[in-house]
């Protein structure tokens, strides 16, 4: 920021966009009411509470420790939440107030009348203990202590001036960043700053769209509303990777068919602010319940709503799978083989690759040779791409630019829309404005549209009808808090790896003879490496993962000691996110020193590695006795890492404390985390060991298909979106090849 400017300057001017601008009016000119929080706690609660808090804020915070519980009790009076919880801990509310109690109480063990009569260093000290595990009564400290540090950082880090003192200045962007690379800084600040990134050019490589098995229909059709009387060829459930390019294949071979999506559709450059906790509204919100060893975290993790689905948050990293990810089994001798072949899958690749734009290098230096160039050339280095290069370099590690969907070079093709070159913003986890980014709202939705398909959004799938032969005939699903039905010939779940089990299970075990409905589930080994740099890093700015290793995806050694294996990319981060990690990672950060720990965000950079996932008979999906505000049954998911899994993590760590250490990184810290929602309604050959066949479809239940993730046999050794994409437009393909000449 230039010298002299002031915080209101920046944001008043042309640099915030008005959606961005709007929220962060809103939020410096808030009032904080504790009305909600008096309505909620008790006088004794809420004080205890406020001690809490002040000192768990940073000193210097500018929100007041009575404004922060004042926006914990407005959340829990609210019944807010991330989307999930831990199986282990009561709801929210309960806890939060069972935890107050059990702080006064272990002051009073400590000599005090409650918490708020410790002097300082008792009371951090108390709040130390509980974050690694105090033995109360009746409930987890730990737990406890991660959920209101969550909820305090989330109060503390978006607020402006807080991002501005940690240098953080990526609301900054509606001009988008041109230095993006280590040290880096834009014409308007004050220093010099790198050489702007050379105007894009316009991309003219031909997209390759595979023809379709019937008449394409015209691409001019008017908006259409299908009578619920009507019997529509398909209905498909959710618009994601799974349901986008599914509804396009369709509606572009004539088919008559109906999307539904329980969120909305946004209008990005109007609806979305370059705000993490504004853009939370793009996150599944309704509660899942996480059990087993090491419980996943759901909501922004990997699960989207509106029209999109999680592309809409997706980092955008597409890298493909190669070709022995399939036969994990086959090589290893555990796991599961794909009943398909990666060359079934290989033209879809390339005609995903092409209708998105993908960005990304050629030659590509893994895997089997490509059929065809990506179509856009790699997008430019962040630093923190830079730094893992560096390092990579040092230990003889080879690294790539990343494959990632969002345009380096505007980029269009027949029948899609013009889209203008990535601006470098850096905010790909919480919702592309400008379109850049492959979202399936950008890329699919709208060419659906204009073939015909209709979009119901803000519409909840409840039940699937059957006729007197067992086929599907109709679904009922809720609107507006009412029930509608629509006739149809086929389903299409496409509602991801939590939604589609749940659903098939709140139908009374629908396509479940096999009992593999919510089985199997997998969540990515997704360990993460932080660490400080000397140069600043700017890590809110580029492409989040720039930079990308598989020498690692089938690792040889001593040290190897698990089946499969892992990629190594390099990765930014926003500050609420990091922060939250940080909340999250019971290191018991709080007080000063998450001031002094987050003081050097901008010099933060990270790697993380995504690797395979064994499917265990431990890990899957049911129905808890909880219920949801629609008084469905919540799902609770277990999960626990195998040893495979636990042995791939600590590998990948050494690896990458090596990469850092040879980069110069200081003081770095682990996250541990497992990513991406796998399995749970896995295709196979027969109906004893699987629940569709490998074109989608119910072993039992004719005219019911899936088609998302819950589907993987194996997790893979990459980022699923593209996998999914390319899997629906062969669903879609091989579904109209049997029913030549049938939509009506």
């Amino acid at each position: 920021m230039a010298s002299g400017d002031t915080l209101a300057e920046l944001i008043e001017g042309p640099l915030v966009t008005a959606a961005t601008r709007a929220v962060l009016r809103e939020r410096l000119d808030a009032v904080p009411s504790t009305t909600a929080a008096t309505t909620f706690f008790t006088p004794a609660e809420l004080a205890t509470l406020i001690a809490v808090c002040a000192r768990l804020l940073p000193p210097d915070s500018p929100l007041s420790a009575t404004a922060t519980a004042a926006a914990i009790g407005e959340r829990l009076s609210l019944g807010k939440g991330p989307g999930w919880r831990y199986d282990t801990m009561p709801a929210d509310a309960v806890a939060c107030r069972l935890g107050l109690a059990r702080v006064d109480d272990d002051a009073r063990a400590r000599g005090a009348a409650d918490f708020a009569a410790l002097d300082a260093a008792v009371a951090d000290t108390l709040l130390r203990d509980a974050a690694r595990g105090a033995g109360w009564l009746g409930l987890d400290s730990r737990r406890w202590f991660e959920m209101l540090m969550v909820d305090v950082t989330e109060a503390h880090v978006p607020h402006p001036a807080v991002q501005l003192a940690i240098g953080h200045l990526g609301f900054a962007d509606a001009a988008g960043w041109k230095a993006i690379g280590l040290g880096g800084r834009e014409a308007w600040q004050s220093h010099a700053q790198s050489q702007p990134l050379p105007a894009p050019a316009t991309a003219t490589v031909p997209i390759p769209v595979r023809a379709s098995t019937a008449t394409p229909a015209s691409t001019s059709r008017a908006p259409v509303r299908f009578a619920e009387s009507d019997t529509v060829d398909a209905v498909v459930v959710g618009t994601g990777a799974g349901g986008g390019p599914l509804l396009w294949r369709l509606a572009r071979a004539g088919c008559r068919v109906v999307a539904l999506e329980a969120g909305r559709h946004w209008n990005p450059a109007r609806d979305f602010a370059t705000d993490e906790k504004a853009q939370a509204k793009l996150f599944w919100s309704d509660e899942r319940l996480s059990a087993g060893n090491d419980p996943i975290a759901f909501g922004s993790n990997n699960s989207g709503t509106g029209v999109g689905g999680s592309t809409l948050h997706f980092t955008a990293y597409t890298p493909r799978p190669q070709p022995d990810d399939l036969r994990l089994f086959s090589d290893f001798g555990v796991g599961c083989d794909w009943p398909l072949a990666y060359a079934e899958l290989e033209p879809y690749f390339d005609e995903v690759e092409a209708l998105v734009g993908i960005s990304g290098p050629t030659p590509y230096p893994w895997g089997p040779a490509r059929r065809r160039s990506y179509p856009l050339p790699p997008l430019p280095l962040n630093a923190a791409a830079e730094l893992m290069r560096r390092g990579c370099a040092k230990l003889g590690i080879a690294t790539s630019a990343a494959a990632n969907a969002a345009l380096s070079r505007d980029y269009g093709g027949p029948g899609l829309a013009r889209r203008q070159a990535c601006s470098n913003r850096g905010f790909c986890q919480a919702g592309c404005t400008t379109g850049a980014k492959g979202s399936v709202d950008v890329v699919f939705i709208p060419p659906a549209l204009a073939a015909g398909a209709e979009l119901r959004t803000e519409c909840f799938a409840r039940w699937i009808e059957r006729d007197s032969q067992g086929r599907v005939s109709g679904l009922v699903y809720l609107e507006g808090g009412k029930e509608r039905r629509q006739k149809c010939r086929n389903v299409f779940l496409c509602a991801g790896g939590v939604e589609t089990p749940r659903f098939l299970l709140f139908n009374d075990g629908l396509a479940n003879g096999s009992g593999q409905v919510g089985r199997n589930f997998m969540a990515h080994v997704g360990r993460q490496l932080w660490a400080r740099f000397d140069d600043a890093t700017h890590p809110w700015k580029g492409i989040p993962g720039g930079l990308i290793s598989e020498d690692t995806h089938r690792p040889r050694g001593d040290d190897v000691d698990f089946a499969g294996g892992y990629l190594l990319q390099s990765i930014g981060v926003m500050p609420l996110t990091y922060a939250t990690q940080l909340a999250r990672s019971g290191r018991g950060v709080f007080g000063a020193a998450l001031g002094e720990h987050l003081a050097h965000y901008d010099h933060v950079a990270g790697i993380n590695v995504l690797g395979d996932c064994l499917p265990s008979a431990a890990n899957f999906l049911e129905l808890s006795d909880e219920r949801d505000p629609r008084g469905l049954p919540k799902p609770r998911v277990h999960f626990s890492a195998g040893p495979n899994e636990e042995r791939m993590a600590a590998h990948a760590e050494r690896t990458m404390r090596a990469i850092w250490q040879a980069a110069g990184a200081r003081e770095p810290w682990a996250f541990d985390r497992y990513a991406h929602v796998i399995g749970t309604c896995r295709m196979g050959v027969d109906d004893g060991s699987a629940v569709v066949d490998a074109d989608g479809r119910s072993f039992e239940v004719p005219g019911l298909f899936v088609c998302d993730n819950s589907v993987f046999p194996s997790a893979l050794s990459v980022n699923p979106a593209l996998t999914i994409m390319a899997l629906s437009l062969r669903t879609a393909d091989r579904f109209i090849a049997r029913n030549q000449g049938a939509p009506s």
